[in-house]
């Protein structure tokens, strides 16, 4: 029909509407991956109940630090808050899109020009504004007018919900933002404390999505692992990972920790165009980030061809196997951190220099607080603290020797009980580096 100007208002608003509904994440993931879902016995989470329990832990974080709200840049930070997304990566490191939570008030999403249907289908966000970006790509020049105008309408914010309290929590920020609020008179703070906070107990709903995002990354490893052969590159093996995510309603992958052979060792090589050859141990860390913006952290070691080990491998892989199963057995609420570490298994003498840098650390939406070093690297500032349940920890191996030519990586996901402990990672371990002989 043509074009009536006196409808705009009328049209934009059936758009929005339609976009919302049409909204990735209230269509769901589709009849294959439910029916994984379905097979495994995973319940389908209670998404209002979970945004609900996310902003009570926010502001319950924001009321005990006495600060008025919370600034949000993260993108990751902005999906605990809203479980809405945009852009993810790219306003990861384009800071086009915020979002304002008010410890006593709304929660006010900054976003991306003409986005403002991405975050209706949640429930959590009273109002949408445009984001004023005062990135160089925008601002040129007169960036500092940019910034200015920002601070303005986050000081103006700030003032209507927050009172006399001008207490602000930021989690990422420029030192020109953090200055243009500062000279408004607002007091920053961090952020990231508030969130990690907030972040760290799980509700059943959350590990609810945990368990379904963990599934839909087990399904994606199994898929890799039937296209491992001799000849395949890593990088076309680390491809079907990613197929495999995506295709079930995940959204990215972190790393590129993928290695075969001698780039086993050390540990950390991104995955390259190497071709995998008959009898290479090949390891990889998933790092994925997948259905419900949850992440699944594993990683495991495979032998490729239709060969057996050598002892070496079986050797190396057996260290990494008791390590996990070790330090895995120690996971209960109520031990401290230091406690656990001190009580961990570590890596022989000649594996030790070649050592992962943690032996466990939280996750949930992403890796999370907290990080626990081997007790060697436990430091004056190294925090201490307690499991508590509710807690999501990813249990970490290495074992490679030192100037050696393979080395192998194992990691399990562990959710803290109230009376121990539950492994919610459960793809098998390869059996031929597994067996004894």
């Amino acid at each position: 029909m043509p074009y009536d100007p006196s409808e705009e208002g009328l049209l934009r608003e059936r758009s929005r509407q339609k976009a919302a509904s049409l909204n990735q994440h209230a269509i769901g993931y589709g009849p294959v991956t439910e029916a994984e879902w379905a097979s495994a016995g995973i319940a389908a989470p209670d998404l209002t109940a979970m945004r609900r329990y996310r902003l009570e832990r926010i502001r319950s974080e924001l009321k005990k630090r006495n600060y008025a709200g919370a600034l949000l840049y993260d993108p990751v930070n902005i999906r605990y808050a809203t479980d809405s997304t945009n852009m993810q990566l790219w306003v990861a490191h384009n800071p086009t899109r915020h979002c304002f939570v008010a410890t006593e008030g709304p929660v006010i999403l900054f976003d991306y020009f003409a986005c403002e249907h991405l975050s209706d289908h949640a429930g959590t966000v009273s109002e949408v504004r445009p984001a004023i970006s005062w990135m160089y790509l925008y601002g040129g020049e007169l960036t500092e007018l940019r910034v200015r105008r920002w601070a303005g309408g986050i000081a103006d914010l700030l003032r209507e919900h927050g009172g006399s309290n001008s207490r602000l929590a930021v989690d990422h920020l420029s030192a020109e933002g953090v200055d243009a609020l500062q000279q408004l008179g607002i007091s920053v703070h961090s952020g990231e404390a508030v969130m990690e906070s907030a972040r760290l107990i799980k509700s059943a709903d959350e590990i609810l999505c945990m368990r379904r995002a963990i599934v839909a990354c087990e399904s994606a490893m199994g898929e890799m692992e039937a296209c491992l052969r001799p000849g395949i590159s890593e990088n076309e093996l680390w491809a079907e990972l990613h197929r495999g995510n995506i295709a079930r309603g995940g959204e990215w992958i972190e790393t590129r920790l993928l290695a075969s052979g001698p780039r086993t060792n050390p540990w950390f090589q991104e995955c390259s165009s190497r071709v995998i050859e008959e009898g290479d141990l090949v390891a990889f860390d998933t790092d994925l980030i997948g259905p419900y913006g949850f992440c699944a952290d594993l990683s495991r070691t495979w032998l490729c061809g239709d060969v057996e080990p050598t002892d070496e491998q079986r050797d190396l892989f057996r260290i990494a196997a008791e390590q996990i199963a070790h330090n895995t057995a120690l996971i209960r609420p109520g031990i401290g951190f230091r406690e656990l570490v001190d009580r961990s298994a570590v890596a022989p003498a000649d594996c030790f220099p070649t050592r992962y840098g943690v032996l466990y650390h939280g996750v949930g939406l992403a890796d999370e607080y907290p990080t626990l070093p081997h007790a060697q690297d436990w430091t004056s500032d190294t925090p201490d603290g307690v499991l508590e349940p509710g807690m999501v920890v990813c249990v970490e191996s290495y074992i490679g020797r030192l100037g050696g030519r393979e080395g192998v990586k194992i990691e399990d996901q562990v959710l803290v009980t109230a009376d121990g402990h539950e492994q919610l990672s459960s793809y098998p371990l390869d059996p031929r580096l597994s067996a004894t002989s």
